[in-house]
């Protein structure tokens, strides 16, 4: 059995009629942004709206005719088919294994008992950290901090660096052990500062249409031959992917940061595995710079790995300065990783995924409008 009037969501993307007047009921909720189901009496989905497509990441096709209780979870079964219902924080199971927690409403069919049109809204995913747009007043509070640090700090360490090799040639055989230690920690914390160096490079990058895969496929031979050896390297990658605007440098930077935290998360588990992905995803966008409307962000691109992912506690500040859950951290990486990737005109989002639960970094980036002279 099918509801009237289903198929006319599915024509009215297809085509417009030459003179449309007003909008349709069929066109008003094809283009609806909260996905929206249509619920048998039976549980079959019978009509999706292009949202439920990009929340599901199935096409219509695939959605039509399939149980909603294997698409968005068990708990679906509670939903009663015969009054209104809502349900806040609801916990939703997506197919590939993805969770989010969102608001579910759902509103029976007058007249046809056991249908309802089912709604999502704010579908967020679980163990996500926010998006850049909510973290920026915390990148340029770093930018400015470690300018500020750098300044103050790095010209009094040559001064000793200095003063410890003077020490060293006229000391004897014992003491030089201490300059050397001298010279090793102010080597250290060198490093520290210009690495905090890259916060405070304020101008805009020199973004051109470049070939993600040949990035990722030059990011993935360092880490093999380096700190990633140990590891097993997967890829998953969609060939069809147009190029993405970007800026070659920076992307390859960004790419090995989060491989390295990868390793790192995953030094208690040999034989563990590090999986690139590639896919195009619509749906994202951030406001575009000096508030011109919005910016697509299609080109997705995923970092995952096997390990523990970061303690609950600190996977909300996971992309601040300074934070980290290893011994031997500094904090930097992520907030690097932040700070570059918002130059880039993306965002980068930290999630715990699929079962059982992996480590996802996810990038989201947008596409390249002229796609002539992609580097390779």
């Amino acid at each position: 059995m099918a509801l009237p009037g289903s198929g006319l969501i599915r024509f009215a993307r297809r085509a417009a009629a030459p003179d449309p007047g007003a909008p349709t009921p069929a066109e008003l909720v094809a283009v609806l942004p909260a996905p929206l189901l249509v619920i048998d009496p039976d549980g079959v989905i019978t009509e999706a709206n292009v949202a439920a497509e990009t929340l599901l990441n199935l096409s219509r096709t695939a959605l039509v005719g399939t149980r909603a209780e294997t698409l968005i979870g068990a708990a679906l079964a509670s939903v009663p088919s015969d009054a209104p219902f809502a349900a806040y924080e609801f916990q939703l199971v997506l197919p590939d294994g993805r969770t989010r927690r969102a608001d579910v409403t759902a509103a029976p069919l007058p007249d046809r008992p056991g249908w309802r049109v089912l709604t999502i809204h704010g579908a967020a995913p679980d163990h996500i950290v926010s998006r850049r747009s909510d973290r920026e007043g915390g990148t340029r509070t770093a930018a400015g901090a470690a300018a500020l640090l750098a300044h103050e700090i790095k010209n009094p360490l040559s001064g000793i660096r200095g003063a410890a090799q003077l020490l060293e040639s006229t000391c004897d055989e014992g003491s030089r052990d201490l300059t050397r230690l001298i010279r090793d920690e102010v080597d250290r914390i060198t490093a520290l500062i210009d690495r905090m160096e890259g916060f405070t490079d304020t101008r805009p990058l020199d973004l051109t249409p470049q070939n993600i895969h040949a990035i990722l496929a030059h990011v993935r031979e360092v880490a093999a031959q380096g700190f990633a050896r140990n590891f097993v390297l997967r890829e998953i990658y969609d060939p069809s992917l147009p190029a993405v605007l970007g800026h070659r440098d920076a992307l390859i930077q960004v790419l090995l940061n989060l491989m390295k935290n990868a390793a790192e998360a995953m030094q208690d588990l040999p034989g563990g595995s590090i999986t690139l992905t590639t896919a195009y995803r619509h749906g994202v966008s951030v406001q575009a710079r000096g508030g011109d409307g919005r910016q697509p962000l299609p080109i997705e691109i995923c970092v995952i790995d096997d390990g523990p992912g970061a303690p609950d506690e600190l996977a909300p500040h996971l992309f601040d300065p300074f934070v980290t859950s290893k011994r031997t951290g500094t904090g930097i990486g992520l907030a690097l990783v932040d700070k570059l990737v918002a130059d880039l005109g993306g965002i980068v989002e930290y999630a715990r995924e699929g079962q059982p639960l992996r480590t996802v970094f996810r990038l989201m980036l947008p596409r390249a409008r002229n796609e002539t002279g992609v580097k390779p």
